[in-house]
């Protein structure tokens, strides 16, 4: 998920990230933060191919024929939120999406970083599957051995094949200490199950620390609000030590805010194009770097895998593409599409997508991701056995 708030005089928020939408983290959710972001309607084409307004005469004779002939009882506020959810899901996007306002508030709880589960992020595949997009690190679902694209087949015994995205963040999230039982396929050839204890996440967003090689590291999980401010601190850290050589670890970052990546990359680029947005494959709006860069010039390897999505592909497409980083690992995610909230009268969300990012090279990642200069893989028995193959070879290259 990427959000942009603070930093845009018009307040628009734009979320890019795979937590938008079809993407939810395993647990009670990030925080946004109350009252940090007003969230309104971007000034965009509108659809000319579309009616000013529709003619509801169908829905109101089936609403009539279920008043009259329905044996049970009808909940009106889940009668309309049933009619905002199919006619948003009519769209065929995915990433578009209504949500009622238990459900909005679950949502607006992300990038706090705290949350009861599994330590994990959710989605779906081309499929329709619900998928693991990342296993946070330090966390149950990875240290269980959960891994990107895992599909989950059945939760506690129950088949997952048709639960929305949502449905199955609530069957696994829960209570610490509780347990949950999750059924996985992986590469449509083994079937697994894992039983999980659910705990308390914390998720740092930035982790830094120099190396015994010499080599400055910077692990980003998420980009929070805190991220900027933080991954700077490292920097400047980095640059007074005469550090010369930086590894940029993006693996298994599921997005966050726009500013927050666009701040990260900027610490290596001055005064370069970090995306650009496209409506209609025209340019909307560019982002371009910003404040000094104390990273500049220094020699960077960036590491993505399978479960690097959204703003942390952005950054690694604004390193790659202004020649400021080389890529090592797998191919990213692959989430390209801009989607944007409209909070409802009701209390519900409304999230549409209403663009497309392109790197500074004019490329369009989504379902693609970005192949990195170097592939180098990390199996199964490298997590188990704690091993990581990834970043010793970007401590090699940078040696």
């Amino acid at each position: 998920m990427l959000i942009n708030d603070k930093k845009q005089s018009n307040n628009i928020v734009k979320y890019y990230g795979v937590l938008l939408v079809g993407l939810l983290i395993f647990g009670a959710g990030w925080s946004l933060g109350s009252g940090k972001i007003n969230l309104i309607q971007q000034n965009a084409s509108v659809q000319t191919n579309a009616p000013n307004n529709l003619d509801y005469s169908s829905v109101e004779q089936i609403y009539d024929e279920l008043r009259q002939n329905f044996d049970g009882k009808l909940d009106n506020a889940k009668l309309l939120d049933g009619l905002k959810t199919g006619l948003v899901a009519a769209s065929g996007d995915p990433y578009t999406e209504y949500m009622p306002p238990e459900k909005a508030n679950d949502f607006k709880g992300q990038l706090s970083g705290t949350f009861e589960g599994i330590g994990a992020l959710l989605g779906k595949n081309d499929k329709g599957n619900v998928i693991v997009i990342s296993p946070i690190d330090g966390f149950p679902a990875k240290k269980a051995g959960l891994q990107p694209r895992d599909v989950i087949a059945e939760i506690d015994g129950k088949d997952a094949s048709t639960l929305a995205v949502d449905k199955a963040v609530e069957k696994i999230r829960g209570p610490k200490g509780t347990k949950v039982k999750l059924r996985i396929i992986r590469d449509e050839k083994e079937d697994l199950t894992f039983e999980i204890t659910r705990e308390e996440i914390n998720i740092p967003s930035v982790e830094s620390k120099v190396l015994d090689s010499g080599i400055g590291y910077i692990k980003i999980s998420r980009f929070g609000d805190d991220t900027a401010e933080l991954s700077r601190t490292a920097a400047e850290k980095f640059k007074n030590d005469g550090v010369s050589k930086v590894i940029l670890d993006l693996r298994g970052n599921p997005g966050g805010y726009l500013e927050a990546a666009v701040d990260v990359s900027s610490l290596w680029l001055n005064n370069k194009t970090v995306l650009q947005e496209k409506r209609d494959g025209k340019i909307i709006k560019t982002y371009s770097s910003r404040g000094t860069a104390p990273l500049e010039g220094i020699q960077t390897t960036v590491l993505i895998d399978e479960g690097s999505a959204s703003a942390s592909e952005i950054t690694a497409g604004a390193l790659h593409d202004n020649k400021a980083a080389t890529l090592l690992g797998v191919k990213s995610f692959g989430k390209g599409s801009v989607q944007e909230p409209q909070t409802l009268k009701n209390g519900g969300l409304l999230k549409i997508t209403v663009a497309r990012w392109y790197t500074p090279n004019g490329k369009n990642i989504d379902k693609e991701g970005i192949q990195p200069d170097q592939k180098v893989e990390r199996s199964e028995d490298d997590y188990k056995a704690g091993r990581d193959p990834q970043l010793d070879a970007a401590i090699t290259k940078l040696q």
